[in-house]
């Protein structure tokens, strides 16, 4: 009975994907060539509910805007939206200090950290966090069949455990695989880093948070904030180092200056090369989005000479960019599906280019 839930399951994501995939093909082909506002009055169009928080900094000036419904300008409320993948930048810059710290070397294999065979080859840190491991982006676990009726989160009681029993049994080959997105690599560098801090993976990215970034309005697997449809965690769940941060555009702001101002090392080497994944498609390439290089998550553009991110949720979906040599950086949030009509991803380009073409 289990098997053929699954397989209906399995049939129906395939079909509703099918679909959605035709549809954001015209979407997007379709606001090549539009202008970020237009982009907003489109994805904000007859939506009653929608808050976009869009905030720029150029030449070391900050602006930033909250947009409503048909892109009518809102006051300054800081909403909270869950950030999605682009949590995993603050998993990658943990890695990073970590790394500095001389807690955990880059080109060791998980098995130097984790309760597992010595005599079996697993990744290295630096292919987990390139998404170069051979990783899947997620592997199924009969609590997702649940989570499909009861939780609009996927990852939604997957413990700890089930991530480091899983790993035990993949088989991979020791060498960089093609580039493969993974939220389930991510999860495996939150239980490294949780081994050598001795510190469940929720408080100390936390702390790391309030105390080395100094963002009070950020927090990991809080499940609440202003607005509404956040995902559920609890503090155990493998998935969380993956996409849990809820933060708001003041923090997000203070986030971005840290990247395009400070100069210590272990912020900088984020973002520094480590593979070339050459991971761009026709679509995207029209719309001017590369991936070309990635460092300690972070995407880079190296046509474009910039470094990116985004994230989605169910309910969520954010971007964040900059570009030093410009002193241009964006961020991006929505509290909107990034299937339902355009990604934040779109205006946040956009809008990079468009700073870029003024600079």
């Amino acid at each position: 009975m289990v098997l053929k839930i699954i397989l209906i399951l399995l049939f129906i994501v395939i079909f509703l994907g099918m679909i959605l995939f035709i549809s954001k093909i015209y979407q997007l082909k379709k606001l090549g060539k539009m202008t970020s506002s237009d982009v907003i009055d489109y994805v904000t169009k007859d939506d009653d509910e929608i808050k976009i928080s869009v905030a720029i900094i150029k030449d070391g000036e900050v602006t930033y805007q909250v947009y409503g419904k048909n892109g009518k300008t809102l006051d300054d409320t800081k909403y909270d939206y869950e950030i999605g993948s682009i949590s995993k930048t603050f998993v990658g810059l943990m890695l990073s200090k970590a790394i500095e710290d001389n807690k955990i070397n880059l080109n060791s294999s998980i098995s130097e950290y984790l309760a597992l065979d010595k005599d079996k080859y697993y990744p290295t840190i630096e292919r987990l966090i390139t998404h170069t491991s051979g990783y899947k982006s997620h592997y199924f676990n009969k609590q997702m069949v649940s989570n499909y009726f009861r939780q609009n989160n996927d990852f939604y009681g997957i413990h700890k455990n089930d991530i480091l029993n899983k790993v035990k049994n993949i088989v991979l080959k020791d060498k960089d695989y093609k580039f493969k997105y993974s939220n389930f690599g991510i999860a495996v560098i939150g239980l490294v880093l949780e081994q050598v801090y001795d510190e469940d993976f929720v408080t100390l990215m936390n702390d790391f948070i309030e105390n080395d970034l100094n963002l009070k309005n950020t927090k990991v697997a809080l499940s609440t904030g202003n607005l509404s449809g956040y995902w559920n965690w609890k503090e155990d769940d493998g998935y969380i180092p993956a996409g849990a941060i809820i933060s708001n555009i003041e923090d997000m702001i203070q986030y971005l200056k840290y990247y395009m101002n400070c100069e210590d090392n272990y912020i900088s080497n984020t973002y520094a090369e480590l593979k070339s994944i050459n991971a761009n498609n026709s679509i995207y390439e029209k719309m001017n989005i590369r991936m070309d290089k990635v460092g300690m998550t972070w995407l880079i553009d190296e046509k474009n000479n910039i470094i990116w991110h985004n994230g989605g949720t169910s309910n969520f979906n954010s971007y964040f960019a900059f570009n030093k040599s410009k002193k241009i950086g964006v961020v991006v949030l929505g509290n909107t599906s990034p299937i339902k009509k355009v990604p934040m991803t779109v205006i946040g380009v956009d809008l990079m280019n468009e700073l870029k073409s003024t600079s």
